[in-house]
């Protein structure tokens, strides 16, 4: 059989493998700590699980319009004036089943064959392959500490070329945490603006943030494509539920897109969502992100003690982006063998870096504090291993 070409710069996500192994000696009896996939150990808030079951119940299953129900983009525009000071008419929300949805949307609006995107490396792969299955060449530019592990304006000027067509952003970003803050995002968005481009923003950790106030691209850049999802904050994984803020003026054209990719995304989780916006369910959020906040605080000072810890502390989302050159330069393979020997699972590098993944780790501090001091200590033993061999 042949396949489409399309599928050829497509890379396995490589943790679901990882996650299969550990799941396989879990079945086997052995204790193994996921600090692998992004999906915090908190159930779904039981406003949003209660919105849900009651819409089910009241045979809300039918078709919504494309974009989306009218009440949730309301919501949706009431959180962004809320919370960031933003004005977005609701008729520029396009809500999608998850935030890939809306990534799929946006890739198809914006580019074509020959079009080049530049975006940061390391980056969320999936960000990289739906650019590339729409046709793009991507210029995936390194950062580090020296622009906070984000593509900055300056890099952006360094790297736009003729035919560059679009920039993408995320803020926090998958997998360092690393965010922009207000005037870092002003000055991308004038230098993509200056050059003609367009500008898209994942805010898909949006809302988890612990040192920077948060914030929202349709603040400072109201032309700016932006992405966001119910996932991550609002822990709404398993419902697939996202959205795209995009133009007046790109509305009609993703609708269109919409109607044809997927019709509209699924019903009882729009109705689940609009309870994810009450002050009950924002309370039980805030104190997630606290939590969440306390296990990114022990896990540094876990690595600190190893020698490990990041010159730059994450400052959203639920990652940790390590270095683990002084023990390994295969990221890989050292994430299989600390599974094998120590039952801690981690991501290797190579799933979201095109260059330098090989000798990094991302952890994520979705476990409670105890079992973040049990995976350290676990850490410890192996890396002493390591050390002696």
């Amino acid at each position: 059989m042949r396949w489409s070409g399309r599928l050829a710069g497509v890379q396995p996500f490589r943790v679901m493998g990882l996650l299969e192994e550990a799941q396989a000696l879990e079945a086997a009896g052995a204790d193994v700590i996921h600090l692998e996939v992004g999906e915090p150990d908190f159930a779904t808030p039981a406003p949003v699980v209660a919105a849900g079951q009651q819409a089910l119940a009241e045979g809300r299953t039918r078709y919504t319009p494309a974009a989306g129900l009218l009440a949730l983009r309301e919501a949706i525009s009431d959180h962004y004036r809320e919370h960031f000071g933003a004005a977005v008419d609701p008729s520029r929300i396009i809500v999608t089943p998850g935030a890939s949805g809306a990534l799929l949307l946006a890739s198809q609006l914006l580019v074509e064959r020959g079009d080049r995107v530049l975006m940061a490396d390391p980056n969320y792969p999936c960000n990289r392959h739906f650019m590339s299955m729409a046709g793009a060449e991507l210029d995936c530019v390194t950062v580090g500490d020296d622009s906070g592990w984000q593509l900055d304006a300056a890099l952006i000027e360094r790297h736009w070329r003729d035919d560059t067509r679009l920039a993408m952003l995320a803020s926090p970003s998958n997998p360092t945490g690393h965010m922009l803050d207000a005037a870092q995002l002003t000055a991308v968005a004038e230098a993509v603006a200056a050059r003609g481009g367009e500008l898209l923003v994942d805010e898909i950790y949006q809302g988890l943030s612990y040192d920077l106030a948060p914030l929202s691209a349709t603040a400072v850049a109201p032309e700016a494509f932006v992405v966001n999802s119910f996932s991550k904050y609002f822990g709404m994984t398993g419902w697939r539920l996202g959205w795209l803020v995009a133009p007046e003026a790109a509305v009609e054209p993703l609708t269109r897109l919409a109607q044809n990719v997927f019709l509209a995304a699924a019903t009882p989780s729009q109705y689940a969502a609009l309870a994810a916006f009450t002050p009950e369910c924002r309370e039980i959020l805030e104190a997630q992100r606290g939590e969440l906040g306390r296990r990114r605080d022990a896990l540094l000072a876990g690595l600190a003690r190893l020698g490990l810890a990041p010159s730059l502390a994450p400052q959203g989302a639920f990652y940790v982006w390590l270095d683990i050159s002084r023990y390994s330069r295969d990221s890989q393979a050292f994430c299989r063998r600390l599974l094998a020997e120590e039952g801690v699972a981690i991501t290797p590098g190579i799933d979201f870096a095109v260059r330098g993944g090989e000798h990094h780790v991302r952890i994520a501090f979705t476990n409670d504090v105890a079992r973040l001091e049990e995976a350290l200590m676990r850490l410890e033993r192996f890396l002493h291993r390591r050390q002696e061999a």
